[in-house]
C-alpha cells in the first residue's frame, strides 16, 4: 500500500465579486472545520494587506477564531511578515495562542512585507516595526521570549532585565521559518529551524534551495533534523473541465498581479468565463495553469504524489485556488471544500 501523505492548507481567504468580508471569512471557517474533519494536519493564513481579494489581513486575530472554531488541526500562520511587527507584540500574541490552543498552534515566520511600497511605507511611519535587517536577530529573539524560561534584555546602566512572551508557558507554539530566496534557507539552516519555500510562488528553485538547507543544517535545541514541507497552488474537482473552469479566477487575478494591473475582488467561474485578456496576460494563464495541480482527483493525486517524491517531503501544504458560482451562497465557497473531500479521498485514505 502507498504511505499517505500529510496534507496541509495555506488560504489567503479570498473575497469574490458577490462577498462581504464577512462572507469570506464565514466561507474559510467552514472549510477550516473541513480540513479538520477530514484530518488535514495544518491550517495556515497569510499575511497581505489592502487586497481587494484577499481577507487573510492579521494571522494572530484569524488564528484565534479557526483555533476556537476547530478541534484538532494545528492552525498557524504563513506566514506573520515580520517587518511589520515588533518582535514581542508577534512573541506575545503566539504565546497566548498556544496556551489558549496547546499544541496546535504553528508560527511561520517571513521577512517580505505582505504588500506594495506604498503600504510598506505607511507601516513604517505610523507604528513600531522591525527593521528588515535585523531580521536573524528577531527571529532569534522571538524563539527565547516563547520560551517558557523567557530572555534576559541587557540594558545600556548594565542591568540585567527577564522578559517573556507569557508568565507561565506551559508549552510553545512551533516556530517555521518562510522564505523564497536563498537567504531564508540559510538563516533556517544556520538557526536549526523547520523551514517552508514557497513553491506555490513560481515553482523556480525550489530542488536547489530546498537541497541547500538540508544540506547546511546545524541541529538546534528546536529541531534535530531538517524538516520542511512543499507548498502548491491546487485546483480539484470532479471533473479535469471543472477544476480548470474553477480554477481560472485565481489565474486571471494573478496575471493582473503579475502584470501590475488595477485588482478587483475575485471573479465567480462564470465571470472569468466571460473575461477576455489580452495576450500577454493570456500567456501568464497559460503558463501558471500548466504549473499548478489542476486535474480531476485520479490524476491531481498522482501529480502530488509524484512532486513530493521529488522533492522528498512527506507533508504537502495546498492553496486551493478555486472560486464559486455565481449561485452559490455568499457565505460559502463549495467548490474549495469540494476539492479538500476529493484530496482526502485519494491521499489520505
Amino acid at each position: 500500500m502507498t504511505t499517505p501523505l500529510r496534507l496541509s492548507v495555506l488560504d489567503l481567504i479570498p473575497v469574490r465579486s458577490n462577498q462581504t468580508s464577512a462572507d469570506a471569512l464565514a466561507a474559510t471557517t467552514t472549510l477550516a472545520q473541513r480540513a479538520d474533519e477530514l484530518g488535514f494536519s495544518r491550517y495556515w493564513v497569510a499575511e497581505h494587506h489592502n487586497m481587494k481579494a484577499v481577507a487573510s489581513t492579521n494571522p494572530a486575530v484569524l488564528i484565534g477564531i479557526l483555533a476556537a472554531r476547530t478541534t484538532r488541526i494545528r492552525i498557524g500562520s504563513g506566514g506573520v511578515m515580520l517587518p511589520n511587527h515588533a518582535p514581542l507584540v508577534v512573541a506575545e500574541q503566539f504565546a497566548i495562542l498556544e496556551a489558549a490552543f496547546p499544541g496546535r498552534i504553528d508560527l511561520g515566520i517571513g521577512r517580505a512585507p505582505g504588500s506594495d511600497p506604498v503600504i510598506t511605507s505607511y507601516l513604517r511611519m505610523t507604528g513600531t516595526t522591525s527593521d528588515v535587517d535585523a531580521f536573524p536577530r528577531n527571529v532569534a529573539d522571538i524563539r527565547s521570549l516563547m520560551h517558557p524560561g523567557g530572555a534576559a534584555l541587557q540594558l545600556q546602566s548594565g542591568q540585567v532585565y527577564e522578559l517573556t512572551a507569557t508568565p507561565k508557558a506551559a508549552s510553545v507554539a512551533e516556530l517555521w521559518l518562510l522564505g523564497s530566496s536563498e537567504y531564508s534557507a540559510r538563516l533556517a539552516a544556520a538557526q536549526g529551524m523547520p523551514y517552508v519555500f514557497a513553491h506555490h510562488f513560481s515553482g523556480e528553485g525550489t530542488e536547489r534551495i530546498l537541497g541547500f538547507y538540508r544540506d547546511n543544517f546545524v541541529p538546534s535545541d528546536l529541531l534535530k533534523e531538517p524538516r520542511t514541507f512543499l507548498t502548491l497552488n491546487v485546483a480539484v474537482a470532479e471533473t479535469a473541465a471543472d477544476a480548470r473552469a474553477a480554477a481560472l479566477p485565481q489565474l486571471q487575478q494573478m496575471a493582473r498581479l503579475l502584470s501590475g494591473m488595477p485588482l478587483g475582488p475575485l471573479a465567480t467561474i462564470e465571470q472569468a468565463a466571460a473575461t477576455e485578456l489580452a495576450a500577454p496576460q493570456q500567456q501568464m494563464v497559460d503558463d501558471m495553469a500548466e504549473r499548478w495541480v489542476i486535474d480531476e482527483p485520479v490524476a491531481a493525486a498522482t501529480r502530488i504524489r509524484s512532486l513530493a517524491s521529488r522533492f522528498g517531503v512527506d507533508e504537502v501544504m495546498v492553496t486551493p485556488g478555486l472560486s464559486a458560482h455565481d449561485a452559490d451562497a455568499a457565505n460559502t465557497s463549495p467548490a474549495r471544500v469540494k476539492a479538500l473531500e476529493l484530496l482526502a479521498e485519494q491521499l489520505l485514505a
